[in-house]
């Protein structure tokens, strides 16, 4: 059986990887590197999202809430599915999106159904859990987003990639992943965390935010499309998007707020900062999704690349990712020195202000500073080396208690 503190230090491995490859990107403009740019960003992003966050987050899953008896099972879906991360991250570079890149994809899709069946069929909750109506609507999200890819085929043979389309497709994959699978997972682990502690929540108040959360999931889509100028009435759904995840912001707040004496029992004051900066950024990222209802920031949003890869990263490598370096350690299946988080965390904060003020820069039509790239690169450094950091801290504990239970 691969252990769960194995599998964390898998996708920790990823994480390294998809990081480097990040800094590497950041490189171009700088240097002449004899790479094709566009084939490594697809390389980047499929280790990053299916890599690091995908194996991150479903070994959270597997070890909290299999039943230690059909843990075994689970070695062979594992290892299938490294198969085909592995694929692509080699095939990507080469090739881009190819034959064996389409094929490795495909089998990573078909694995992560695999993994549903594997946990609606092997899973210990309580099925009034809301720690399981959480975890289980954000598979469900993880499904309904391989719609996206699955379409970008057809779409390909028959409208092209210059389609509205065939980018519509990947912003719908995009955005089921990351405000479907992503979020719902992590507020699933959140929810298991305090119901282990035997924290109580009211049951209305529960039932109200999990209905609140899935209908801005499902309506918040429509921001995605805002860029082709679309009819009415998808500018009606965003709209209805935009006002229930403002909605669900005000009652996660006012659910935390009841738990806040806890958790500074609880954890570390290092974790409880840690998990007070997440809840910020999920704040921001809902006001600037907010913004884009207005015709004018989507359209601006869209013009403007460094804005979507600002939003893009704050996400990813704010909320999702700092949210799995608090989870893992909380279940003692990685270390987390402070030193390299606060290495990470700088070189993240950083790059963000960087990134974010260039987009500024070509709105309001100013020029950027000096050296801005070398500038970005120095300071983007700080992830890939926080993350080796954190990699070399846990060579030792992985390997040492391999043969140990989990």
């Amino acid at each position: 059986m691969v252990k769960a503190k194995t599998q964390s230090f898998v996708a920790l491995i990823y994480f390294l990887i998809a990081s480097s490859l990040g800094l590497l990107l950041r490189l171009f403009p700088i240097i002449d590197i004899n790479i094709d740019y566009k084939f490594f960003v697809h390389t980047h992003s499929h280790v990053a999202l299916l890599g690091w966050v995908y194996i991150g987050l479903t070994t959270l899953i597997f070890h909290l809430f299999i039943k230690e008896e059909s843990k075994k099972k689970y070695t062979k879906l594992f290892l299938i599915t490294q198969v085909t991360i592995l694929g692509m991250l080699f095939s990507f570079p080469i090739t881009g999106y190819a034959l064996f890149s389409i094929i490795f994809s495909t089998l990573f899709i078909l694995c992560s159904y695999w993994f549903y069946v594997f946990f609606r069929k092997n899973n210990n909750f309580n099925k009034d859990s809301y720690a399981f109506k959480f975890i289980n609507a954000a598979l469900i999200f993880m499904i309904i987003s391989s719609i996206g890819p699955w379409a970008l085929g057809i779409i390909m043979n028959t409208l092209g990639s210059t389609s509205h389309w065939y980018k519509n497709a990947i912003y719908f994959y995009l955005h089921f992943q990351y405000n479907g699978w992503f979020i719902f997972c992590l507020l699933g682990l959140f929810f298991s965390f305090l119901e282990k502690n035997n924290r109580i929540i009211l049951k209305n108040k529960m039932i109200v935010f999990f209905r609140w959360m899935v209908f801005s999931c499902i309506f918040t889509l429509a921001l995605s499309f805002l860029w082709i100028k679309p009819p009415l009435t998808i500018y009606i759904l965003a709209a209805l998007g935009t006002i229930t995840q403002l909605i669900t912001l005000m009652q996660f707040y006012q659910i935390i707020k009841l738990q806040k004496t806890f958790l500074k029992e609880k954890i570390t004051p290092f974790f409880y900062r840690l998990i007070s900066f997440i809840f910020v950024l999920f704040s921001l990222k809902i006001l600037m999704q907010t913004l884009t209802v207005i015709p004018y920031f989507a359209a601006l949003s869209y013009q403007i690349r460094d804005f979507v890869i600002g939003y893009l990263h704050l996400v990813f490598l704010g909320i999702i990712s700092l949210s799995i370096f608090f989870f893992l350690p909380q279940n003692k299946l990685l270390k987390l020195p402070k030193v390299w988080m606060y290495l990470y965390l700088f070189g993240f904060i950083f790059s963000e202000i960087l990134i974010f003020y260039k987009g500024f820069c070509n709105w309001q039509q100013f020029s950027i500073i000096n050296n801005y790239y070398t500038v970005l690169v120095l300071i983007s450094a700080f992830m890939p080396i926080g993350v080796l950091g954190i990699f070399i801290s846990n060579i030792k504990p992985t390997f040492s208690t391999l043969k140990e239970p989990v």
